[in-house]
């Protein structure tokens, strides 16, 4: 029996601690560098005015000036750092039901992205420190492929021993393809655990060939599998009707697997599918209708599971008793990657983003979205404000105005109802549990390519449409309504992913973002500067939305400005006075 003080110091000890980061040195050179750029602008003026103007002090002038204002937003953006230490130890103790959480991986081209990599991450996160009953894993096909339909059913029966063995022996990376690319290791390494540990690489490497033979296309590997893939048949991956499929159902058991859907939305081309976001609607809806959990994790298909105990340090935030918590809308974890090129001369790895500004973004209303590795609240993903304000609904809306912004089900209408009263337990929430396949008609209704025609979805709930950086777009808008995020930064990362290792891979990313940036920046609707005078969005986030939106635009004049020093050699000319 546990001793009652000891229960009630449990109790009273916060679940995070915020840390003040110290960078007086840092500070100091940042203020000189400002200096000394303000005082080239004011130069340059000075010159201007009294030897008259030309096209190269012009142009020198424009590019010192914007130089300039860049390090400003620079400045404000990571003038005070802070970091949070989430204490999951602390969590344990307590003597509460913890909250069910949604998990939703994504993944689109099985030649881009070989399903191999898609079932590691499935199972690393199927095998999280959290109790399985809690857990749903949504996978969202946007190839509609009926080989990464194929590699999760041979997935499953391999987590049926996988998930067992990481729990046994605390197993730290439960990726199986990265666990066993070392020799075993463990503090016990007894006859027993060597025996399972090579029992599960037999089993694992039997995985990974039936997969690698299915995607060489080996004749009669549909038939041998005993997997049902009629659904797959005669449709095209842009034009299909929606698949959706209950792989495994927990019956309430917290030491069984997590529940495991197979979900490809329906494609028609007479509808904008609108990329990642418009999937990452259809599994919010989906999941809304089947299990409705208060809580939502997304993670890319690449981004494997490096600390099994995530989700319990990411709880230790949500559930925080303290009132400065309860407006905190989303937590996001760095990107980190395991296999990046070494002194990172692309910049793929992100480390100057993620290691300073970030945590001096967390110092104002919180970090960027940025697209995996993020735990949202539902409700905040439905609109909802802090402290429940109302702002177009809330939690007591007519059915008949939850239909007119969620759509025509009736069925996730009432669902998104308990998500804005905050059923965290479930217990009592809706819909009932162990009734999945009961509403499996509901969830390819929510599912379908025109659900969401003139509803709210992607203007003003769930993702955002209108940016190839939805991620970012998504965030910015949750940050105007008021709310605040933290950066998780847990040691060891919680998520490891894969970084582009070819200089074509990381151009094109590359551009994707820039584009996406100034697709956010120029955004008629949800323009930072926009959420800053009409919104709850802090002026000193506006300047740090600032500085990574003009990211792509700093090209033009870092460019214009190198390429003055050899034009006035060439031309005999000068950006300086010759004379004084």
């Amino acid at each position: 029996m546990k001793c009652p003080k000891k229960l009630s110091m449990a109790k009273s000890l916060p679940l995070y601690e915020k840390l003040i980061i110290k960078r007086p040195t840092q500070r100091a050179l940042d203020i000189a560098i400002f200096i000394l750029l303000i005082s080239l602008v004011a130069y340059r003026v000075l010159l201007m005015y009294n030897h008259g103007f030309s096209h190269l002090q012009t142009i020198a002038f424009l590019c010192e000036f914007w130089f300039s204002f860049v390090w400003f937003l620079a400045i404000v953006t990571r003038w005070n750092p802070v970091d949070f230490k989430t204490y999951p130890q602390r969590l344990l103790k307590r003597e509460v039901e913890y909250p069910a959480v949604d998990i939703f991986v994504t993944t689109a081209d099985p030649m881009l992205e070989p399903p191999i990599i898609t079932v590691n991450t499935v199972l690393s996160l199927m095998a999280l420190d959290y109790p399985s009953n809690k857990l749903s894993c949504y996978v969202s096909d946007d190839g509609c492929s009926p080989l990464t339909f194929y590699a999760l059913n041979e997935a499953l029966n391999f987590a049926k021993i996988w998930i067992p063995f990481c729990k046994k022996y605390d197993v730290q990376v439960r990726a199986p393809f990265m666990y066993f690319s070392t020799p075993p290791h463990h503090l016990h390494s007894s006859t027993q655990f060597q025996y399972d540990w090579k029992t599960l690489k037999v089993e694992y490497e039997k995985l990974e060939r039936k997969i690698k033979e299915a995607e060489e296309n080996r004749i009669g590997w549909h038939e041998e599998s005993g997997i049902d893939l009629a659904a797959f048949s005669n449709i095209s991956t842009k034009h299909h009707p929606s698949i959706i499929k209950i792989l495994w159902e927990n019956k309430e058991v917290s030491d069984e697997l997590p529940h495991l859907i197979y979900v490809s939305r329906e494609k028609s081309f007479k509808h904008h599918h609108h990329c990642k976001a418009g999937a990452m609607n259809v599994l919010t809806r989906v999941s809304g209708v089947l299990t409705n959990a208060p809580y939502i994790l997304n993670v890319d298909c690449d981004m494997f599971v490096n600390n099994p105990q995530v989700v319990l340090h990411a709880m230790c935030v949500f559930l925080n008793s303290k009132d400065d918590l309860e407006d905190i809308g989303y937590v996001q974890t760095p990107q980190c990657f395991y296999d990046g090129l070494k002194d990172d001369p692309f910049g793929n790895q992100l480390v100057v983003v993620f290691e300073y500004s970030a945590r001096g973004i967390m110092g104002l209303q919180g970090p960027f979205y940025s697209g995996t590795g993020c735990f949202h609240r539902r409700k905040v993903l439905y609109a909802q404000f802090p402290h429940h304000t109302i702002y177009f609904l809330d939690g007591k809306a007519s059915e008949q105005e939850l239909i007119k912004t969620f759509g025509y089900s009736k069925t996730f209408a009432k669902s998104a109802t308990y998500a804005f009263k905050d059923q965290n337990t479930n217990t009592s929430g809706y819909p009932p549990k162990g009734l999945l396949n009961n509403n499996l008609e509901a969830a390819n209704q929510v599912a379908g390519c025109g659900y969401e025609i003139s509803t709210s979805w992607g203007s003003e709930i769930g993702w955002m449409y209108g940016s190839t950086s939805e991620d970012v777009l998504t965030g910015l808008v949750i940050q105007t309504r008021g709310w605040r995020s933290i950066f998780l930064a847990l040691n060891p990362p919680a998520f490891l992913g894969c970084a582009p290792s070819q200089l074509v891979a990381s151009l094109t990313q590359q551009k994707r973002w820039a584009s996406g940036f100034l697709q956010v920046l120029l955004n008629r609707r949800h323009c930072p500067i926009f959420g800053t005078l009409f919104g709850k969005l802090q002026w000193k986030q506006c300047a740090a939305y600032l500085w990574i939106l003009t990211w792509g635009l700093r090209s033009i004049p870092e460019l214009s400005y190198t390429l003055l020093p050899p034009y006035c050699l060439i031309t005999n000319s000068s950006i300086f006075p010759t004379t004084l």
